[in-house]
């Protein structure tokens, strides 16, 4: 049986919400691996939208198990939240459906304050855009070995002394922001007050999910944002503050990368971005508000606006290369609907030299110029076609083009946000 991996192959928001969802009805279990509830995913299902931020998209279907791995970082107080807006439609999460792994790293109410404080005092031009949930402090105590894991939640008793090593770190900060100082009794009741309620999830994860690989079972993992706000691969330091690329599934998870089956690049027809950071085919003009509009372009977790823009084939290129991409699925085609003519950047031009990919350095990425080619639109709708004789002529061929410049075959192609309206190419879950 071959499992699935779903990364993002631009700045987020591709639509992997609902090409996951698409997926998870064949798989047994659909495993969060990386990022926290910084991430937004929308469902529609049978005309119902569920917004997801923090669960694996499996969980609104019954049979499948959620898991979300040792690479998430948790809030346990957003995670109550968002299962508690579930079950008002309907939708029970359980131990029976829901596994989080007991190794996951907890974001605190101090990691959310530091979050704001940092946005807040950066000077114009350095803010990162961050959600301000807590997700960079929380991956900086992960790795500073200094953080509260929800295992630690079972051993009330060593958790004093694990709070005030934490403590000792963000006290500092705080003095330094001219804040006051954290105490022990208040983060301890904090962590106690949930205790309960996120430890029947708990679980070792990676001993699940090699349980689950050796019976046979289909393993769906979804990652969120996307690979170019990749803490390495990404427009630094523009980024997210996790590994967002395809490997990082093995990593946040526990299970070995030879359980890498199949890794599908969720890719939209056109460029978005949210935030801060470069961005060479951005459109600040009446072409990036139609994309915008037409593709109802705001965030699902911020409902910030997206910038928009044209299709950056380097970009994605390298998205499949780090990624190993094996298959995109190709997003969002109808919103280019009705346009005369569509371009496409195919690399770019920096003091006076071309570039087939978008250099490392900061200052470069301010000053490259995307190279163009233009390309005819259509004027017959794409929208809701799900299979290829219902595409106009003009869309397919510029679908085929996409796949030259990228180096990957589209393996699957939304035409709406509805799931049933999407052409199968190739079968990602092939036995």
């Amino acid at each position: 049986m071959a499992n699935v991996v779903v990364v993002g192959s631009q700045w987020g928001d591709e639509g992997k919400g609902k090409i996951v969802d698409w997926l998870s009805e064949r798989a047994d279990f659909v495993v969060r691996f990386q990022g926290g509830h910084n991430a937004g995913h929308t469902l529609v299902i049978d005309g119902t939208s569920y917004k997801l931020s923090l669960l694996p998209s499996g969980v609104v279907r019954p049979g499948k198990v959620g898991v979300i791995g040792n690479g998430v970082v948790i809030d346990p107080h957003a995670l109550l939240a968002e299962i508690e807006t579930l079950a008002a439609k309907n939708v029970t999460i359980s131990p029976d459906n829901l596994r989080i792994a007991d190794n996951a790293t907890l974001i605190l109410s101090l990691h959310r304050n530091l979050d704001g404080l940092r946005e807040d005092a950066a000077k114009a031009g350095t803010k990162i855009g961050t959600t301000r949930r807590g997700i960079g402090p929380a991956y900086e105590d992960k790795v500073g070995r200094r953080a509260i894991r929800v295992m630690d939640l079972a051993d009330l008793e060593a958790l004093p002394a694990k709070i005030d090593r934490l403590l000792a770190h963000h006290n500092a900060l705080l003095r330094g922001f001219g804040e006051q100082e954290l105490r022990a009794e208040d983060l301890l009741e904090e962590l106690t007050s949930v205790a309960n309620r996120i430890l029947p999830f708990r679980d070792t994860v990676w001993k699940l999910l090699a349980d689950a690989k050796r019976d046979g079972k289909r393993i769906l993992f979804e990652g969120a944002q996307g690979t170019l706000l990749d803490i390495d691969h990404g427009t630094y330091p523009f980024v997210t503050s996790s590994n967002v690329v395809a490997g990082q599934a093995a990593a946040g998870s526990g299970l070995g990368p030879d359980s890498l089956d199949f890794v599908l690049g969720i890719t939209k027809a056109y460029t978005t971005r949210v935030g801060e950071g470069p961005f060479p085919t951005e459109q600040d003009n009446e072409i990036g508000q139609f994309l915008g509009e037409k593709g109802h372009e705001f965030g699902t977790v911020t409902g910030r606006k997206r910038r928009c823009g044209w299709f950056d084939a380097a970009l994605v290129r390298q998205s499949v290369s780090t990624n190993g991409i094996t298959g995109i699925a190709l997003t969002k085609l109808d919103v280019l609907d009705g346009m005369d003519e569509i371009k496409v950047c195919t690399g770019y031009r920096l003091d006076g030299e071309q570039l087939d990919h978008l250099p490392a350095s900061q200052g470069q990425q301010a000053r490259v110029e995307p190279i163009y080619e233009t390309l005819e639109g259509w004027h017959e709708p794409t929208i809701g076609a799900r299979r290829w004789n219902d595409l106009p002529a003009q869309a397919v061929k510029y679908v085929r083009h996409i796949e030259e410049l990228i180096g990957a075959p589209v393996t699957l192609l939304s035409t709406s946000p509805e799931r049933d309206d999407t052409i199968l190419v190739a079968d990602p879950f092939h036995d």
